[in-house]
Order: C-alpha cells, then structure tokens, then sequence
C-alpha cells in the first residue's frame, strides 16, 4: 500500500500541530517546525516556510521526507528562498508578480495570512494566503497534491478590493528556484509535420526562454513542457528529475533565468506580454495550473509520473479503450461522395476495424467545401456530394457494424461563407486596420470572446450530436494562428485582454460540450500536433500528433511526445507509400509497427491496396486488439533514443502488474557491417518467467528466441540480439527493418 498525502501547517504562536497524514484511513499527530508547510504526493514532498506576517519561502522539494527529516529543515542548508518573488521591495531579480495600482506604485510586498487545507476527492488543496502589506491586494498560491500519483498543481489566485482596477503585467502560474550545478533542460521543439523534436541542453548562465503566442495552437514551435535533469546529463532511467507541465490552452512563457547567484530561476505562466488584463475590484484571477512531478528514476520515471496522472485525472475517456480507426484525410482529401465513404467503411470493417471518420470536405451548400477556400462556419451537408446525408453515412456504417466520426473546424470561418455573409463582426478584427486572412486566402479565426460566437459553436456541436446520435466521434481541427489582434466586440479598455479571454471562451464551450456529451471521443487536431498539451486534455480524449504521417519520422515525433502524453492519446495512423508529407516509401510492415506504439488507425485508401497488404494490416489490427490494454495503459519505458546516434530506437510498454510487455524495435538507419546495439529490456519483473512471441512477423523463418521463455532478469541485464534485416525472399528484401515482441508471463 502506497503512504498517502501528508500536509502540515503551524501557526505562529501555537504550540502543538496537527498533522493531516492519509495512511490508510489513520490521522497521526508528528511534530513539526512553526511556520513549516508540507504537501506531499506517494513519493515526494515540497515544503515550504509560511510564518504568518512573513515571507513564504521554499524549503525543499525532492525525495519524500520523514517527520525526523522535516524535523531538520533547519539544521540541513535548505533552499530557504522566497516561493513567489513581487517586483519593487527586497526582490533584485525577475519578478513572478508585477502591478500596478491606480495611484501608479508598481511595488509589492507580500506576507503570509494564514493556510488552509482541504480534503478533495483525489487530492489535498492547500492554499497559501498571502497579502501586500499596504494594499488590499491577495495572492492565493494553491497546491494540488495528488494521493495516488507523484503529481502537484500549483497555480496562482489573484484578488483586490482596491476601489479602481489594479493591472496585472506579470502574473506567473508558478516559480521554482533550482540549485545551480550540472543541471539539463529537457524540451521540445518543431514546426508543422516535424512536432516535438527533442532538445537537451545544460543550462548555463542568461536566459532560456520558451514560449508561444500563435494565439489557437500552441504546441507547434515549442512545448509548454520541461523536464530538469539535477545530475547531469539526462538519463532514462537514472538521476533526480523534476517535470513540469503547463496546463493552458493559450499563449504561454516558460522562462529560466540563470543570475550571478546560486540558483537557476524557473517561471512558467500565461505569456503577459501582450496581454496585460485591468483586474476589478471582487474579481478571481486564476492562473492555469502548472503540474509538477519529481523522479530519481530519470526522464522515464518523471515520463511515467505524467502518464498515469494524465490518464486519470485530466484525459477526457483516460481508462477507456480507444478504438481502431480509418480516416479518410489522405485517402480522398477534400473528394467526399457517398459511395467513396461507404466503400472505405466495407473495407475498414473486413480488416478489423472499428471506426471510420469522414474528414474535411462533407459541407457547404450555397459556398461548398471543394478545397479548403469556403464553408467554414457552414455546417450543413453538401446535398451533391452525400445525397443521403449523415443519416445516410450512419446507415452504412451500421452496416458494416462500425462507428462513425466526423471532421469539424468549429473556431474558423471562411469568408467565403453564409456564416460570414450573416455575421462579419464575429471574426476577429482590428478596428479600423486591413483585416488579414490565412488558409486558401480566405480563413478567420471566429473571436470566442463573444458569447454569441461561443453559443453558436456549441450550437453546431450540439446540433450534429442531437440529430444524430449514433456519432461517435469528432475530429476537432484548427489551422489557423490568430493574425488580427482584436476584438469588435471588446471594449478599448479590454483589447489586451483578447488572448486570455478567447481560451476562456473556448474552455467554456468545451466544457459544455463535455458536460452534455461526456462519452464522444473527441480528437484535437490543430494543423497536426498543435494542441498537444494538458490544459486541452480534459476536454479531448486524444490529439493527432502531426499531419506528417511518414512512419520513419514519427518514430522521431513520437519519441518526444511521450515525455510527456501517454499513448492512449496519441493518434498514429498507418499511411501510404510513398508518403504524402516526405515522398518517402516505407514498408508496410514498417509503417505498421510504428503506428503500432500509439493510438492505432489508418489514413489511406483501402481500394488502393493489394490484397497481401490489407491481409498484413488484418493480421496487425488483431494483433493490436491483443496488446491494446498494454499499450495504451501500461508503463511506458524508453531502451534505445533515435536521438542517441546508435541507428535504432526501442521501447517497451509494460502492464502494472509486470505480467505482459509490449516491445518496439524499429532501424533507422542502412550502413554496410553496421554494429547494431544489443538491447536490454526495462520495466519487467526480474522474477518472473516471460515467453516472448514475434507479432506482424514477415520473416521466412521466426527469430532464434520466437516462443522461448526467458526471466525478466536475463531480459533487462543481458537483452536481446535483433537481427538487422528481415530474412524475406529476394524480391521483397529493403532498407528497413522493425521489430514488435509480445512478452507474456509463463507461470510455474
């Protein structure tokens, strides 16, 4: 049995302290440090000082700390370092606070009023009140600490009953000061068809600055995502690590700034600098929350922390499978017709499948969505192109005795549309500046500050699930960045608000959308992996990682979402050759066996395949039906990183019981007498016995350990040899090579 949370809090004067310690169901009295506050997840703890009419300073965060160690929070060097640093009195450095009050004074100073601790359903919620020692100004900086999962929320709750508004400038969701010494910055990095590329560096002395402002997607360039390594470089499955996760659907900055001091300074929030926001007297302003985790098992354990924290706690649908799928994007593109969609519902369906999603093109009467120029905002079926409608399309995937999805951009509009005939004022516009379009020269991005606009894209919504229930998914797209900085319907003292108020229109309208349809699965495709990030999750049950479906890359692009997103969320779809994005031709088998590692679907055109391969990907979809519990909620170890130079990448999934193991080999590189490394298994019970089983195989003749048993212990310390080429006939013989082995456990 994991120990459960353990908070604490003295206040100043008293002389005994409750201790709130979840050990079972056990309440225990420990002594404690007066002003000390400690939250606590299974495995770690960050402690803070909180004297009331003080500073609240960090003490310590790291390793899970007994009461004799907590004890010693004085004796031991700690950190001791001020937890929120306000701009203007005592503080020298990068402020994670700035206001400014109507009188013009831009200084605050803050000091600890009281903590309170609450008892949630999954957690323990402890807030820090802190005030400006001369004006009404609040400050509640909130942690969440989950009982079951090494995972704590931190955000910021601001306030005043100022008579005037005060202006927030800099308002971060958190700041953590880390000691300086050989400390790494793990991140992500990219662009459209390359998302998510990793990159590893040491921090050095200046700043590292990490953010986004295309205002609708904001995963594309960079990720809202770090992960510090303490001991030096990077490991898998080694050294102190702390991950850190900035949960916002919008703008974001992840900034670390490395002074003359011993600290390197890490704050991450909403990206103020073009969004200031005039906060009124009685109004909660409420940070996104910044979700922090800590392993000593390396980028792996803190990889595996978020995994089972996003699984159960802020994916939409976590502990439900996700089903097998065809798209139909790059099968028929914008070419949508009735027969077409039936044709490749029959095909999907003889392979196993269990969805087929009709994608862009299905819309538009009087301005029709023949490429991506008009339409949007149109959600009304082209009577030309489907003469039966989706009731027609249901009927046929009821036939086939498959689900039905269907593709949507609900935030975009077209002016091409009757939407934008109709409604001009709700697209977002600078006021009296040349209005810019995007995508096909004539796309907008709909201003959700308006709650007209936010009634009609639940609206659209609610209409398609209404009238037809029997749909069970929707691919929810956006491919546009916002390139008008304003509102109409905003007053002049509200534009910088544009940002912040837009993601709090959208949130609002998914989170009614969720409220009444909570068991849609729901994609968030945003120009591929633009919406990769937690703040999105609890909306979305996955995302499309990229547009760039060419299997060699997202073996690439893959690797570095799964730092952070566990894959049950992550779409991988098998697609054809040579690829649509890279003109590159990758083996079936291939292409296969890394769509395998995440959600699995296909995008591509049945018809278009012979019948050896729709066999191949028959055999696959049933393989895949087999491990898809390990898959997609098993503990997910990284072996071999494409990053590393080595020519090959290996992972494996393993179920939390240790008894079954899913593991990924693939080769990414062809040299004459290339040494190829051995592989050691990770993740396996070094006690239990595993009899290994080759899937998708193509070979002539099976693998020298092809139903052998072998002990969890030979695997991850000696590994196995993976032979470098597939030994097929000569005719069938290419440059790739990729491997998938099931391990189940043989009991005695």
């Amino acid at each position: 049995m994991f120990p459960l949370l353990k908070y604490e809090f003295r206040m100043k004067n008293l002389k005994n302290i409750l201790w709130l310690c979840l050990l079972g169901l056990l309440l225990a009295a420990l002594p404690a440090t007066a002003g000390q506050v400690v939250v606590s997840t299974p495995s770690f703890s960050l402690v803070l000082d909180a004297p009331v009419g003080g500073e609240l300073k960090y003490l310590y965060y790291g390793n899970k700390l007994s009461a004799a160690d907590l004890l010693q929070m004085d004796v031991a060097s700690t950190c001791h370092h001020v937890a929120y640093p306000s701009y203007g009195i005592g503080w020298p450095g990068e402020p994670a606070l700035r206001v400014k009050h109507a009188d013009g004074v831009i200084a605050t100073r803050l000091h600890v009023q009281e903590v309170e601790v609450r008892q949630e359903q999954d957690a323990v919620l402890t807030q820090v009140k802190l005030k400006d020692r001369v004006y009404p100004f609040y400050v509640n900086l909130c942690y969440k600490a989950y009982r079951e999962v090494d995972v704590i929320e931190t955000w910021t709750e601001l306030s005043h009953t100022e008579k005037a508004p005060v202006m927030l400038l800099q308002f971060a969701s958190s700041y953590l000061p880390l000691r300086r010494g050989d400390v790494w910055l793990s991140s992500l990095y990219g662009g459209w068809g390359n998302e998510a590329r990793l990159l590893q560096e040491p921090l050095k002395p200046g700043i590292r600055l990490i953010k986004n402002t295309d205002g609708v997607r904001n995963s594309h360039t960079a990720h809202a995502e770090v992960m510090f390594s303490l001991d030096g470089k990077p490991q898998e499955n080694n050294g102190r690590t702390i991950g850190a996760a900035l949960c916002y659907t919008g703008d974001y900055k992840l900034k670390i700034n490395t002074d003359d001091g011993d600290f390197h300074h890490f704050y991450a929030g909403i990206d103020e600098e073009c969004a200031s926001y005039k906060l009124k007297k009685g109004e909660v302003f409420c940070t996104p929350p910044l979700a922090l985790t800590y392993s000593e098992e390396g980028l792996g354990g803190a990889s595996r922390n978020f995994h089972k924290w996003g699984r159960n706690y802020k994916l939409a649908n976590g502990n439900k499978l996700r089903k097998i799928l065809l798209n139909s994007w790059e099968g028929v593109y914008f070419d949508i017709n009735q027969k077409d969609m039936e044709q490749m519902m029959a095909d999907i369906a003889s392979m196993g499948g269990e969805l087929f999603v009709m994608d862009d093109g299905w819309f538009g009467d009087k301005h029709p969505r023949d490429i991506d120029n008009a339409g949007l905002g149109d959600w009304v079926v082209n009577p030309k192109k489907l003469p039966d409608g989706i009731a027609g399309l249901l009927r046929d995937a009821a036939k086939h005795h498959i689900g039905f999805g269907i593709w949507i951009e609900p935030e975009m509009t077209n002016t091409r549309s009757e939407l934008y005939e109709k409604h001009p004022d709700w697209v977002m516009k600078v006021p009296r500046q040349d209005f810019i379009t995007a995508r096909g020269g004539t796309q907008a991005v709909l201003d959700l500050t308006n709650p007209a606009v936010q009634d009609f894209i639940f609206y659209t919504v609610d209409t398609l699930l209404t009238r037809y229930p029997a749909i069970e998914y929707i691919k929810w797209d956006a491919n546009m960045p916002v390139l008008n900085h304003g509102s109409v319907h905003l007053g002049k003292d509200e534009q910088s608000h544009l940002s912040i108020l837009y993601h709090r229109g959208f949130e609002e309208v998914c989170r009614r959308i969720r409220d009444k349809y909570p068991d849609v699965t729901i994609q968030a495709c945003a120009s591929g992996g633009g919406r990769v990030n937690y703040g999105y999750l609890p909306y979305f049950d996955e995302f499309w990682t990229s547009d760039n479906t060419d299997a060699l890359q997202r073996v690439y692009i893959q690797w570095g979402t799964s730092y952070f997103f566990p894959a049950i969320a992550m779409g991988a779809h098998i697609s054809a050759a040579p690829n649509h994005q890279t003109h590159r031709s990758v083996p079936l088998k291939y292409r296969i066996d890394v769509a395998m590692s995440g959600r699995l679907g296909m995008e591509i055109q049945p018809r278009n395949m012979s019948d050896e391969e729709k066999e191949l990907c028959r055999k696959a979809i049933a393989a895949y039906k087999e491990i898809r519990p390990v898959v997609q909620f098993g503990e997910l170890y990284r072996l071999l990183s494409p990053y590393d130079g080595q020519g090959v990448a290996s992972l494996l999934y393993a179920s939390e019981d240790k008894s079954k193991a899913v593991f990924y080999w693939w080769k990414l590189e062809q040299f004459v007498n290339r040494q190829l490394p051995r592989v050691r298994m990770a993740g396996l019970d070094a006690g239990k016995q595993y009899r290994i089983r080759e899937l998708n195989r193509i070979d002539n003749v099976p693998l020298s350990f092809e139903g052998k048993v072998l002990s969890g212990s030979f695997l991850m310390s000696h590994g196995l040899e993976i032979p470098a080429e597939h030994r097929v006939d000569a005719d069938k013989m290419n440059d790739y090579a990729s491997r998938i082995l099931y391990l189940e456990e043989v009991k005695p």
